[in-house]
């Protein structure tokens, strides 16, 4: 069983990507946590329904559209945390400080809070809301705890099978394997491949079949540096393929990779030389590599070229995003997920290197040659290399004060700034200071058509509204000439006027915060009670987590039933919770009171049935694996080291509760037992930490990597900033709402656009998706245009040639609208037989692709399984069945042992009579599937010549033809006769010696 519902995404303008997959057992995966630049918490309540269901997580890329939720359901949600997420090493690292940046740049991204949810937990939000504003924010994760939020997810390999663990509530997975490969698009990306039992899913969503500059195509012909025209047989043929419709209406852009470059310079180059700004917006982690390092390469050539005059050399180029430093951290780290290109490069940087310093230390030996005479070259540091990310032209800009610095300079500059929607990020300060300037460029990188906000009550966005202009181009179009005389389209704005809507995170006062007091009381105290357990049934804990979670899932225009229900809810769980840490009544608690109060002994058991007449003992679980017990390292450090830790004992694995007034403390925690004052300054230095809430200086761990920046960045960075700076740009602590601000700019620069989202289009769509040859295809994404015009198209070139016509394949292209769950199962005959001893060991295995393989004959027969015997309860239960059944006047009740016994099919060895007979007919079988190029290269290896002539025909020696026609079946054409130049070769004839070649590249599994 199979059954796929898109959360988000499918059939819809927003980019954000949720999917579940259901399959048997009760096991449910989901696919991405995605959010768009809305942050709209209503668009998470179908995923908040199925968190208590979930097995595991898997993340594809480190994009908004597909992890920016995360940090919110780790935080706003219990139960989350608790599940395990799989993702590959760079979308953990990327997607950490793509988080970070979010949280630090949008004030919306901690959501509002409800009004409903306040109406529901705050007691004086009824009466005194009059003219209050509803606008009240949830506290947003740090950055300590966004990097805890990373930590602990389980990083994989590209073609790394691996089984997953389940989450605590989940069922088992029984042998559910996933492996992640590579999807292009971003650093990192994945293609999944699930396999459950018979169903093999392959779930690729975003991805991007062309090799660009940083990243590698997608792994479907084998990735980079392999020259497959088949898909590898790992993707090929599942029984459902998950793929998106984004592009699916987008004809490629004639010339490839290097038309798409030369046509963003030729673009800067124009308007750089007249002395206008050029705003590139981009994201924070994932299509910000290949844009920088592009433009760095391209200043290097530019700056090499002596003899040239080219406008770049008096240009400046920045990168502005606030959590920068570290992504090009991470980005110099994990080369070896990059384009093979791009590992050569820092290979052969690295050997310059080595020479460089060679040279310096040759040099130092000669006494007659000076110190001051050595060249520029040799006195070069190794930290100014050309390494792929070592920027030497790039400057990066990490605060809002060095962008104002910058913005106020004069000269032509190029800015690459997060965020693409232009929504959050220094995209939108950089947009309004040059707005005015009929010589600034703002150059589009994605057609900005899919982040149409569906909301009918919000005004489209920034990104989105200069799209409309570009594709309107009502005040005309300026033709520019590029570097090959091609025309660069730059379409004028004619000083319209753009409405920019900033939000502001301010602390509350008054009224609202008594509000927020309560609605945080209360929400703490269902937490606790969650998390406690006792004595709470299944329905009442499903519905406290349920409104726990409302703080993203509760909408305003709730019915009045739902919202008393909830009210309900609450309250009996919070009473339930409070009679059980006061004190129950003994007759409630029962032999539980021995445990609930401190000093008790003794109970009275006389009278007493079942477990009440036994001592109540509660087993702690003992945390393993398949290895064995799990143990903590922490627990067997020497006290030195833990002396170390800024005197805090790292046993203590929560935070240290602080110790209210007239509450007794420990006295290692006063941090006055030591006469050295080592632990006396550990004390003061945690209490100065807990009373400001702030970083008093750069992380330790780099997690941030806020003060850090790479090459002639860094140096300006740290000239530019400052203390004052710093404490401006931290984020407001405490209660907080939002305030919205409005203001109208006049925009007459020009509008350009540049394909540089890194998506699959038109072409590669129609091209892959026949060649994989999915059973089902499931589209997702994309609008509902795109779904239908790849339906459309799948149906005509993959299904219908399958099926023998396009009204039969319709049922095997689904193409779900959010919310909708379509089954997607392989229809198989497939039924479970047992094996008899004496069949299994005459069993001849044979090995085809890491596969075992048999043929067997033998005789099916039907046989009852023993059912075990009931035990005593059971026994009891049918005597209070049939006691109840007599005194209502039934005849006779149906027992255990009365059932329909159940009939398993058994599979047996044939007798000695029957097996002479069916051996003379049985016969061998050939297992395998033979490609043509495997058999080229297997013959060359032999000394023979074999060349491809026509279409699927390989010729050897120009004697034999061999092909293989759809259904796989080999066929040979020739003679046996050898050729004139090959007599010292083998004595047979080259026709027979090509049938051995195949015979050895298949299973030969005899029959009988």
């Amino acid at each position: 069983m199979f059954n796929f519902t898109p959360l988000l995404g499918a059939q819809s303008s927003s980019p954000a990507s949720q999917s579940l997959l259901e399959l048997d057992g009760g096991v449910k995966v989901l696919v991405d946590v995605g959010w768009d630049e809305g942050f709209d918490v209503q668009k998470l309540k179908a995923l908040e329904r199925h968190i208590p269901t979930l097995s595991l997580v898997l993340l594809t890329h480190a994009t908004p559209a597909h992890i920016a939720a995360f940090a919110h359901c780790c935080k706003n949600i219990p139960l989350f945390t608790q599940i395990p997420v799989y993702a590959t090493t760079p979308v953990i690292s990327l997607g950490r400080t793509l988080l970070q940046d979010i949280y630090s740049s949008a004030p919306l991204a901690s959501t509002i809070i409800p009004a409903s949810s306040l109406s529901e937990t705050s007691y004086s939000y009824s009466s005194n809301n009059a003219g209050l504003s509803l606008e009240i924010l949830l506290q947003p994760p740090t950055s300590e705890e966004i990097a805890s939020y990373f930590s602990r997810i389980h990083p994989l390999k590209y073609s790394q099978p691996h089984q997953p663990l389940p989450s605590p509530f989940s069922p088992p997975l029984n042998g559910l394997t996933i492996t992640a490969y590579n999807a292009g698009h971003t650093l990192g990306g994945t293609i999944w491949h699930i396999q459950h039992g018979m169903e093999s899913i392959v779930y690729a969503v975003d991805w991007n079949q062309v090799r660009e500059n940083v990243l590698a195509g997608a792994a479907w012909l084998g990735g980079s540096g392999s020259s497959g025209a088949e898909v590898i047989e790992q993707l090929r043929k599942p029984t459902a393929l998950v793929c998106s419709a984004r592009g699916a209406e987008r004809v490629p852009l004639a010339g490839g990779r290097k038309k798409r470059d030369d046509l963003l310079l030729d673009m800067i180059r124009a308007a750089v030389a007249k002395g206008g700004t050029v705003l590139v917006p981009t994201d924070t982690s994932a299509r910000v590599l290949e844009l920088a390092y592009l433009l760095e390469h391209a200043w290097r050539k530019e700056f090499s070229d002596s003899a040239g005059e080219s406008p770049l050399k008096t240009t400046k180029l920045y990168l502005a995003s606030k959590n920068v430093g570290a992504t090009m951290r991470y980005a110099r780290s994990m080369l070896e997920w990059m384009d093979e290109n791009v590992v050569r490069e820092f290979e052969a940087d690295s050997s310059n290197i080595n020479n460089r310093q060679h040279k310096r230390t040759d040099s130092k030996q000669n006494t007659g040659r000076d110190r001051h005479e050595s060249s520029p070259q040799d006195s070069q540091p190794s930290g100014k290399s050309g390494g792929p990310f070592d920027f030497r032209h790039v400057k990066l800009l990490e605060r809002k004060s060095q962008v104002d610095k910058m913005l106020s300079s004069d000269g032509a500059r190029v800015i690459l700034a997060s965020d693409t929607s232009l929504e959050w990020g220094f995209s939108k300060d950089v947009l309004r200071a040059i707005a005015a300037h009929p010589t600034s460029l703002i150059i589009l990188t994605e057609d900005y058509g899919n982040s149409i906000r569906e909301d009918d009550d919000e005004s489209p966005g920034l990104g989105h509204t200069l799209w409309q202009w570009y594709q309107e181009r009502r005040d005309g179009v300026a033709m520019e000439i590029g570097a090959d005389g091609q025309n660069l389209e730059q379409v004028h704005t004619g000083g319209r006027h753009l409405e920019i809507k900033t939000a502001q995170r301010v602390p509350l006062e008054g009224k609202e915060l008594l509000i927020y007091q309560q609605y945080l009381a209360t929400q703490r105290q269902l937490q606790n009670t969650i998390q406690s357990g006792n004595g709470t049934g299944l329905e009442t804990s499903a519905d406290a987590i349920d409104e726990n979670s409302s703080t993203s899932s509760s909408s305003s225009d709730e019915s009045d039933p739902e919202r008393q229900g909830k009210a309900l809810n609450i309250s009996a769980t919070l009473g339930h919770s409070n009679r059980n840490k006061t004190g129950a009544a003994k007759e409630e608690l029962g032999v539980n009171i021995l445990l609930r109060q401190p000093g008790l002994y003794d109970y009275d058991v006389r009278g007493k049935k079942g477990r009440e007449t036994m001592f109540p003992f509660v087993s702690k679980r003992r945390r393993g694996d398949d290895f064995g017990d799990l143990i903590r390292p922490e627990d067997y450090l020497r006290a030195e080291e833990r002396d170390e830790i800024d005197g805090q004992d790292m046993r203590d694995a929560g935070p240290r509760k602080q110790t209210s007034f007239g509450q007794k403390r420990k006295w290692e925690d006063s941090g006055l037992q030591t006469a050295t004052g080592r632990r006396l300054s550990a004390g003061i230095n945690k209490r100065r930490n807990t009373g400001t809430g702030q970083r008093a200086g750069p992380p330790v761990n780099g997690l941030n990597g806020i003060h850090q920046s790479s090459g002639g960045a860094g140096e300006e960075a740290a000239e530019d900033s400052d203390e004052s700076d710093t404490e401006g740009e931290e984020l407001l602590a405490g209660p907080s709402k939002v305030v919205f601000e409005t203001s109208s700019i006049q925009v007459s620069l020009r509008i350009a656009y540049v394909d540089f989202a890194g998506l699959h289009d038109q072409r590669s769509l129609f091209m892959l998706i026949p060649l994989i040859q999915p059973r089902k295809l499931i589209i997702v994404g994309g609008t509902a245009s795109e779904a239908a015009t790849l339906a459309e198209e799948c149906k005509q070139k993959l299904l219908a040639h399958i099926t023998g016509s396009v009204e039969a394949a319709s049922d095997d292209v689904l193409t779900p609208i959010i919310g909708q769950t379509v089954g997607a199962s392989m229809d198989a005959n497939a039924w479970t037989v047992k094996l008899t001893e004496a069949l299994v060991k005459r069993f001849r295995w044979q090995n085809v692709r890491g596969l075992s393989v048999v043929t067997l004959t033998g005789r099916l027969a039907a046989a009852v399984e023993d059912r075990p015997q009931a035990d005593a309860l059971s026994r009891k239960k049918q005597k209070i069945l049939k006691g109840e059944a007599e005194a209502m006047g039934i005849d006779d009740i149906p027992s255990a042992s009365a059932a329909a016994p159940d009939a398993v099919p058994i599979l047996d060895s044939l007798p000695p009579s029957m097996a002479a007979a069916t051996r003379s007919v049985a016969q061998p079988l050939h297992v395998g599937d033979l490609r043509l190029a495997d058999l080229r290269r297997i013959l060359q290896s032999a000394d023979h010549t074999a060349e491809f002539r026509g279409e699927g025909t390989l010729v050897i020696d120009g004697l034999v033809a061999v092909r293989k026609s759809g259904t796989g079946k080999i066929e040979v054409e020739g003679g046996g006769l050898t050729a004139p130049e090959s007599q010292a070769r083998y004595v047979e004839g080259t026709f027979h010696s090509v049938k051995r070649k195949i015979y050895e590249s298949l299973a030969i599994i005899a029959g009988g």
